[in-house]
């Protein structure tokens, strides 16, 4: 089976789209599937046999993003789609027009991932417009997208019931991005605290993600600055990079938290990510916004306990209550039940750490592949994509329950 994906984000370019674009696309290939990109060009990539790269231009205000050509990616992914049995696109903008041009063009059924909750990320970005008019765009907008395609793939049931909620009709999939295990299994964490000067008995805990506003990182800053009364020493990482990073130094300079709060900017994926989950004590999330929460099931893959929020996404996670601490909605309580954690955390730890490690397991990305591999030979084998009644393996294609 031959399948094309397209995107308006991909790697060099890196956050959660690029990260399950490429987690599936490696994935899909053990169980049969054959995957095809259509992505935007960063700088001087070069297209190959199964990447496309579109040129574009860059997002103004936001340089590390690409607005692909619209006759450009038109004609690549007409181009590409040809000998393909399906597409499926990653994100709501110039790919998903020109991949349902495609599809209806060539008689393919089109799906797409809803990986963003753009209701809760527009305000950020525009502040001087009211937000419950934004809300209410972004709600629209997004039903209108949805129910004109052959089926939605949506990571949370979270997320599907907010897409149900906006009157999306089109067939929903819970299926979340899979972790590959064992990429996060075996990160050196006392080498990671040598290279970063970082003492082995000092308390750590570890943002990763995008560092921008929807992210709630302030909301771990403010924790700290409550655990630090307990725990003196307590260090927080925040590693990625975002539009957030200068105003948020700049409050944790005028704060005198600078010995506590350290930012490192990205950390290349294949190695040192792995170490730095090794190297800390437990992972601090707070974001009320996550469609899925990835870096969650890294964390936990590597053996790392989870302090978090219980919120969107993040609650098929959380809410099994293993290799995890929920925290209450309040950094003060937050920073408390840190601190609590920190300074205890040798009498729990080594449970927590094989409760996690047991959960991520549940969410490898084997697992996950070889599900959406199911949906798509459902959609496939259908005459013409719109009307699906059934997915094969039992799932069924309304509200389709994928996830562990």
């Amino acid at each position: 089976m031959r399948v094309l994906m397209v995107s308006d984000v991909y790697f060099p370019r890196i956050n959660g789209v690029s990260t399950s674009i490429e987690t599936f696309r490696t994935a899909l290939s053990r169980v049969g599937v054959s995957v095809r990109l259509v992505v935007p060009r960063y700088g001087v990539e070069g297209s190959t046999d199964e990447i496309t790269r579109v040129p574009g231009a860059a997002v103004p205000g936001d340089p590390e993003d690409r607005i692909a050509g619209w006759n450009a990616m038109h004609r690549a992914v007409e181009e590409a789609s040809r000998g393909c049995d399906l597409i499926h696109v990653q994100t709501p903008f110039v790919a998903q027009y020109a991949s349902l041009a495609a599809g209806r063009a060539l008689g393919l059924p089109v799906l797409a991932t809803y990986h963003t909750l753009f209701e809760e990320y527009l305000h950020h970005y525009a502040p001087f417009v009211p937000s419950s008019w934004l809300r209410r765009l972004a709600r629209f907008v997004s039903a209108r997208q949805c129910n004109a395609l052959d089926g939605v793939i949506v990571p949370s049931s979270a997320m599907r019931d907010r897409l149900s909620a906006y009157g999306v009709r089109a067939p929903l999939h819970i299926l979340p991005t899979g972790i590959p295990l064992q990429r996060f299994a075996g990160g050196r964490g006392a080498a990671f605290r040598v290279r970063y000067g970082i003492p082995p008995g000092r308390p750590v805990a570890l943002y990763v993600g995008r560092v921008a506003h929807e992210k709630n990182i302030g909301f771990l800053i403010d924790a700290v600055s409550v655990a630090r009364l307990v725990v003196p020493d307590v260090l927080l990482l925040i590693t990625g990079e975002g539009p957030a990073r200068s105003s948020l130094e700049r409050a944790v300079e005028s704060r005198g938290l600078g010995a506590n709060v350290r930012f490192l900017g990205y950390l290349d994926r294949a190695s040192e990510l792995p170490d730095c989950y090794a190297a800390a004590d437990v992972f601090a999330f707070a974001s009320r916004t996550e469609t899925q929460g990835l870096v969650l099931l890294e964390a936990m893959a590597a053996g790392l306990p989870v302090i978090a929020l219980s919120a969107m996404g993040t609650a098929d996670i959380l809410d099994a209550g293993r290799g995890c601490i929920v925290a209450p909605d309040d950094a003060s309580a937050f920073g408390a039940a840190l601190a609590d954690y920190l300074r205890e955390h040798s009498s729990v730890s080594s449970l927590l750490r094989a409760q996690a490690r047991e959960l991520a397991t549940e969410w490898s990305d084997h697992v996950m592949a070889d599900r959406l591999a199911q949906v798509y030979r459902a959609y496939a084998g259908s005459t013409g994509g719109r009307g699906v009644l059934r997915v094969q393996g039992g799932l069924r294609s309304s509200q389709t329950a994928a996830h562990p």
